[in-house]
């Protein structure tokens, strides 16, 4: 039997990202949490508005999302806490700009170089609808196919619990676990 628990979203976890965009001529960096797919070429990020990156984001109209493993966690986790309108944070990451001109973390992973589509104001929350322009990858983590291997990139993920999580392991090929149902049904018929 299940229990309500009230008005909880329990569509997590999340991947963990650290976003940058330009302001004032350096690169600004805070972690957000709240990551969405729009569509195969669309990221939505639920931020709050007062971010000293938004600023960026705003006037430049792109930024980048890097995607993290966990030797970053410690700079993300930074980023994320401290303000950048009090600290400047340009130096936390090495970068390097993007086709873009983005700044990039050059230990990410994998990085995202988007443009701003639109922005959705909610009560002092920004929804961030991103289209991606181009995306980086280290090779080591490429299938021979040139696609994202989850297999050896574990990204890291993000719980409402504030814990940060591994990925864990393949349990099936999509559109292959039906099979095993419909032999259990056809059993039953």
């Amino acid at each position: 039997m299940k229990k309500s628990i009230g008005k909880v979203n329990a569509a997590f976890p999340t991947p963990i990202v650290v976003v940058g965009a330009m302001c004032d001529g350096k690169p600004c960096w805070f972690e957000v949490a709240w990551v969405g797919i729009g569509d195969a070429g669309v990221v939505t990020l639920s931020v709050t508005s007062t971010h000293k990156t938004c600023d960026g984001i705003r006037a430049e109209k792109k930024l980048s999302i890097n995607l993290l493993d966990e030797a970053l966690i410690p700079r993300a986790d930074y980023v994320g806490v401290v303000s950048g309108h009090k600290v400047d944070k340009s130096g936390v990451f090495a970068w390097s700009a993007g086709s873009t001109g983005v700044p990039l973390v050059d230990d990410a992973p994998v990085s995202m170089e988007c443009s701003l589509l639109d922005i959705y104001d909610a009560n002092g929350c920004y929804l961030l609808i991103c289209k991606v322009e181009n995306t980086w990858a280290r090779e080591e983590l490429l299938t021979p196919q040139g696609k994202l291997d989850y297999e050896v990139f574990k990204p890291v993920l993000f719980e409402p619990g504030f814990r940060y999580l591994r990925t864990g392991d393949v349990i099936c090929r999509c559109a292959e676990a039906w099979k095993e149902y419909a032999a259990e049904g056809l059993k039953k018929d």
